[in-house]
């Protein structure tokens, strides 16, 4: 096979001391992977060795610094290894670094596109980098100017006008020229996916797009004109449409794609249709970029257990004492901990997940050459 028809994907292990080490390494077990791309790993030797171990895995790696020199073939895993996840290292900074080297190779173009496995935001903030998330860390990294949040499902395609900001600051957000930027982004996407002429949803912000002003001047004052703007430039744009209704109609095949005005709008429609379908893409960017989400933190809960702050042993101490303090909670909060495992938090599904993304960009690389 021609290796050039297979696209080289660079896939970050996120934080050392969460779930994308497994959910790599699963990932990696299915040959039919290979066939699809070239996987690079990028990530710490020893934090894949000590995975690998947990699972019962044989681990044959293929260690390389050029992307070019890689094996790809199964089951060897293709390794490029920064060497910066010491012990006593926050596990944050591993992660951020794997991105930032991911991303300088594909600006480079030694690798066609990044996959990121997931990374712990509260992790990377006390590593010194304050980014909401991936998105911004890429946008930052390469300079890119108009980047919005793209999810694609089976019968479903969302960009953001926001993402990761408080609601009240979403809110403000919305201006014209940002809702315009998001529209354009709608419409170069779906054209990226091979459709050629778009038909773009813009959601309204207030309950019923504001129903003539009733609840709300947003769509009159900042998204009426952005969709006015588009128009003029030839676009296929809805008026403001109610964000109850809007989602389900693109499902139905009446819009090909949805511009949700902030991050929980357009998710938990996604969440709930594509949960184990669907994949995130940092559109607008100078590289392609699918993410995947969720670190072991979101075991966590207050009916299951307990976070213990980075190098407090007082806080260690204390919360033991108190986990001993009422055996019979300790046991419910054990059997809960096992019902969101097998669930919710399943690392087969997420497994499912990522090799989607690993899927979905090779695709969207192919429709892109």
């Amino acid at each position: 096979m021609d290796e050039s028809a297979r696209p080289l994907l660079a896939i970050t292990l996120g934080d050392p001391a969460g779930i994308g080490p497994e959910v790599v390494l699963k990932t990696l077990a299915h040959p039919d992977v290979y066939a699809r791309c070239r996987p690079l790993v990028i990530g710490d030797r020893r934090i894949l060795e000590r995975a690998a171990d947990a699972l019962g895995m044989a681990l044959d790696l293929d260690i390389v610094t050029d992307p070019a020199a890689g094996a790809y073939a199964f089951p060897r895993v293709t390794l490029l290894d920064p060497g910066n996840a010491a012990p006593d290292a926050c596990p944050g900074a591993a992660a951020v670094d794997y991105v930032f080297r991911a991303c300088d190779l594909a600006m480079a173009g030694a690798v066609d596109a990044i996959v990121t496995a997931p990374l712990n935001k509260a992790a990377m903030h006390l590593a010194g980098y304050d980014y909401a998330g991936h998105t911004e860390l890429l946008t930052e990294r390469t300079g890119a100017e108009k980047v919005s949040m793209l999810l694609i499902g089976p019968n479903l395609r969302i960009v953001h006008v926001s993402t990761h900001v408080a609601l009240s600051e979403a809110i403000e957000r919305v201006t014209p020229r940002r809702v315009e930027e998001v529209i354009q982004i709608a419409h170069d996407a779906c054209r990226a996916l091979g459709i050629e002429r778009p038909r773009i949803a813009v959601a309204g912000l207030n309950p019923h797009a504001s129903e003539g002003g009733l609840f709300g001047n947003e769509e009159a004052r900042s998204i009426v004109p952005a969709i006015d703007a588009a128009r003029a430039r030839g676009l296929d744009v809805s008026d403001p449409q109610p964000p109850d209704t809007v989602f389900l109609r693109a499902t139905k095949g009446i819009y090909d794609i949805v511009v949700a005005q902030y991050h929980d709008q357009g998710h938990i429609p996604m969440k709930l249709l594509a949960f184990d379908s669907g994949v995130n893409v940092s559109y607008g960017l100078p590289v392609i970029v699918a993410q995947g989400d969720g670190t072991q933190n979101d075991l966590v809960r207050e009916a299951n257990g307990w976070q213990i702050p980075p190098d407090d042993f007082d806080a260690l101490v204390a919360t033991m004492k108190d986990a001993l303090s009422d055996v019979a909670r300790l046991r419910k909060m054990g059997e809960e901990s096992f019902r969101i495992v097998k669930e919710e938090i399943n690392i087969e599904r997420m497994v499912d997940v990522f090799a989607t993304a690993l899927n979905a960009v090779g695709d969207f690389g192919e429709s892109n050459t």
